[in-house]
Formats: C-alpha cells, structure tokens, sequence
C-alpha cells in the first residue's frame, strides 16, 4: 500500500466557480467587437441581406457607428452623428439611456425566474398596470407580445372575436407592420408585391378624410375594425377635417371596433402621451411598440377594453389561445417600465410638443427661400417635409429628369447630403414620395433644432446651383436606379 496521501478535492461550488471564470475568460465579446469592428458590411454582405448592403452604399449610409449616447451616434473615428430617425422612433427617451441599462443590470442581478409561461411574473403585472394608468380609464386590460406587427396580428384577432365579423378596413398609405395580417392592411405594391395572396377581408381602404366612403364599407356592419394611424407613418399625413371624429361616431354606429395604431405614434411622440389624444378619441384598443423597449429588448403591448379582451379568452379551455413565449419576459418588461419612467421624470411628452412646435417654425422659416418646399407637416416631432417642382426654369428641368425616373430621389438626394455633409440621420417617408421625415429623440434641445435647419438650409441652397454637385450625386442615383432595375435591386431605402 503506497504511503502517498491523494490531493484534497475542492469543494464543488468552487470548481463551479473556477470552470465559470475560465468559461468568460475564453469568451470576451468587448475584445470581438473591438477586433472586428469595422467588418459590418462585410459580413453583411455574405451572412444576411446583401440588397440592404448594396442599397446602403448606393445612398451613403454605409457608416460604422461605433457607440451611441442620447441623441448621437458615434463613428470609429468619434465623429457625432445627429440621429434624426430614432431608429424609426425606437429612441423617444434616447440612446443608452442610463435609467434602462440599470434596470437590465437589476434584473439580472436578481435571477428571477423568467418565462416560467404557467406562472403570473410580476414585471409583466407591474408593466400593464404602468400602462393602465396612462392611459384612457377605459382601455384597462393589457397584451404583452415583441413588437409592433405582432401587436397589430394579435388586434386583429381580438376584432374577430369580440365582433365575430371578419372584414377590416384600414387607410390608404397606412403602415401597421410586416407579417402577413399587418401587411394585408396596407396597400403599398413595394411592400406587398410577392406576398400575395393576403389576407381576405382586409383589402379595403379608405382615403383619409373620405367619411361618405367609410360610411358606404361600415353599413353592412360586416366589418370587425377600422384601423388608423393618427399620424400615418408613410408621409406624416393627418387628416385635413374631422375625419376621425365623425369616423369614431360611424364605428360607434356600425358596431365597428376603432383601433389606434400607436406604435410609432405613442408614449410622446406626437407631443401627446398618445396620438389619438389630439382628435380626444376613445379607440376601443391601441397597439404599443418601439419606445416601450427602452431601445434594448423588443417590447410591443396590445391596451384594450376589458370586455373585448375576455371575448379572446372567453372560456378555462382557451385561457392561452393566443399568446407569445417571450412577450412577457423580464428584461423586456423592466425595459417598459423603466422606459414610461424616464417619459415622465424628463416630461418627454412636453418637451416633444415644445421642441416640435419649434423644428416646424425653423423650417416653415425656410419656404420663402427654397421652392423646393411645399409643405411642413406631422404632430411633436414626427414630421414629414414634402418637397414638390421649383419655381426656377433651370431647377424645373433638373427636377424633371429626377422624376422621370423615380420620385423618391430628391428627397434621397436630399437626405444623402445631410448625412455625408452635416452628419445628421434622416431619411425618406415613403416609395415614390418626395418627403423626408424626421424623428427625432424628444430630448432634444434648440442646439439640435438649430443644426438640423441650418443643414437643411444649406443642402436646399446647393439644390439651386445647376448644375452642381447636388444635382450631380441625383444623375449617380438615377444611374444606380436604373442599375438596380436591370438587376433588381432597390432604388432607395425609405423609413
């Protein structure tokens, strides 16, 4: 018998331990990202959308952003970059905010049971009753899913259920989203061409401010809903009469559910808490998304009546008809909640109104000047800028030769030389419109709204010297158009 004593055993909580720092010492995502920062495209181009890569590089927006903080985003050499997009109005409370990445840290630091699916979580209570609070008294029962389309899909099923009708009518150039419900709402060829067939029941749509056809589609009292955006994405358009009121009487009428699209609309947008709350409707259900996220983990929300929701989970046997294993997640909760937070400790809703109300004069400043400038519209700091055919002879023709192309390349253009020259973010509202929209995050400043309309002042001035070099980047967008038609790639990226 050898005389050799055996080495003592650790104890099994620190060889855990051990095996854990040694695993996160072989995987150092700050040291991946530092090392491959700059590959983006690159890998882009082999691995995902490579249409997207090519669009990208066509219009000058191949930047590498590096970090992002508030209002800006930073590229590798530490150049700001004004974010006049919001990341489709993603970042109302701004990029990284500091509130929202300590919730994350809390909630991981936790180790809450997440996603258990039979349990009731507390975040998600916590969330739906911050929501409740903000919103109409009678819109007091919540649906949590992961983003705004998967929002409008689960709306539409709730109408079904609550009406048992199938038909839903939407508005022409709306935008409610990407699978196959949502897009079937939307009568936009760009987005809808291939997809076919969509969904039937869902292809009519009504003219904003046309109340004699709603009227004529609502009668049969077939139809489930009638869904709008207050402010429509595509173009930044509002009704021009009291559409929506006389629109929310026929639904009252008809027995007809109005639905608020509030994605890109809601929690401050607009300079209102929500969209609907400038034409004081009551929409039976709104849809939520983007800014509820914090900017860090998807979040969307369905807010509904009680009674319309219970006509979904009518019985024990269909508590869970519809439902989404990640919607109520932790981290995507205390998103929410910290998000609706920030909103209201910054009285982001007053200063979106405010700081809206001051972009729109800035440039309405600037049509007396430029005749490129037809109309300023939208609500807070959601706005659409349409440009239309100058006055000048000599910018007549060159506006001419653009169109006859694509009629989106102007504002392209125009969007393309903020970008390269004045490094602010912006761009194009829709196919085939000649109209930029901005969104910006709604801490901005009159520092911010100052840049953005001595930029625009100063792109709008190099659009009047023709030829130049302005009108000289529009030929290298109508050669790549008519490059992109040949090959099938797109002719411009809008918002």
């Amino acid at each position: 018998m050898s005389g050799r004593r055996s080495a003592p055993s650790l104890p099994f909580a620190f060889r855990t331990r051990i095996a854990e720092v040694l695993f996160l010492m072989a995987f150092d995502l700050k040291e991946i990202v530092a090392s491959r920062l700059g590959e983006n495209y690159e890998l882009h181009q082999r691995h995902i959308n490579r249409t997207l890569v090519a669009a990208q590089r066509v219009i000058g927006f191949d930047k590498v952003y590096a970090r992002a903080e508030g209002a800006y985003l930073f590229d590798m050499d530490n150049q700001p970059y004004l974010d006049f997009l919001s990341g489709y109005s993603v970042f109302n409370i701004g990029r990284n905010h500091p509130l929202v990445k300590q919730a994350i840290r809390d909630v991981l630091d936790l180790d809450l049971p997440n996603m258990v699916q039979m349990d009731c979580s507390l975040l998600s209570g916590l969330l739906a009753e911050a929501l409740v609070k903000r919103t109409p008294p009678h819109l007091n029962a919540v649906f949590f899913c992961n983003s705004g389309t998967e929002a409008m899909e689960g709306v539409l099923k709730f109408a079904r259920a609550a009406t048992g009708r199938q038909r839903v009518v939407s508005l022409a150039s709306a935008f409610h989203g990407l699978t196959i419900g949502s897009l079937s709402l939307m009568g936009c060829e760009s987005f809808t061409e291939g997809f076919g067939p969509l969904m039937e029941g869902f292809d009519t749509r009504v003219a904003l401010d046309d109340i004699v056809e709603l009227d004529r589609q609502l009668r049969a009292r077939d139809v489930a809903a009638f869904v709008i955006e207050t402010v429509q994405g595509k173009g930044c358009q509002t009704p021009k009469s009291d559409f929506f009121g006389r629109a929310q009487e026929l639904c009252r009428k008809y027995g007809t559910l109005l639905i608020s699209d509030e994605v890109q609309t809601g929690l401050g947008r607009t300079g209102k808490m929500f969209g609907f709350q400038h034409w004081n409707l009551e929409p039976d259900i709104i849809t939520l998304a983007k800014t509820l996220s914090g900017g860090y983990v998807p979040c969307g929300a369905i807010v509904t009546r009680r009674e319309i929701y219970q006509k979904t989970f009518s019985r024990m046997d269909r508590c869970v008809v519809h439902s989404t294993t990640f919607g109520r997640n932790n981290l995507a909760m205390a998103c929410g909640l910290a998000s609706l937070e920030v909103i209201d400790r910054e009285n982001l809703v007053e200063r979106s109104a405010k700081m809206g109300a001051l972009l729109m004069e800035g440039i309405e400043g600037l049509k007396t000047k430029h005749s490129f400038i037809k109309e300023v519209r939208g609500k807070g700091l959601m706005a659409g800028i349409e440009f239309h055919e100058p006055s000048e002879f000599k910018l007549k023709m060159a506006w001419k030769l653009l169109h006859k192309i694509d009629k989106v390349l102007f504002a392209q253009m125009v969007v393309t030389q903020m970008l390269s020259k004045h490094r602010i973010l912006t761009q194009v509202a829709g196919h085939a419109m000649d109209v930029l929209k901005i969104l910006p995050p709604l801490i901005i400043g009159e520092k911010e709204v100052d840049m953005f309309v001595n930029a625009l002042d100063d792109v709008l001035t190099e659009c009047r010297k023709f030829p130049g070099p302005m009108w000289e980047l529009g030929n290298n967008f109508v050669k790549a158009a008519l490059g992109s038609r040949k090959s099938a790639e797109p002719r411009a990226v809008s918002a």
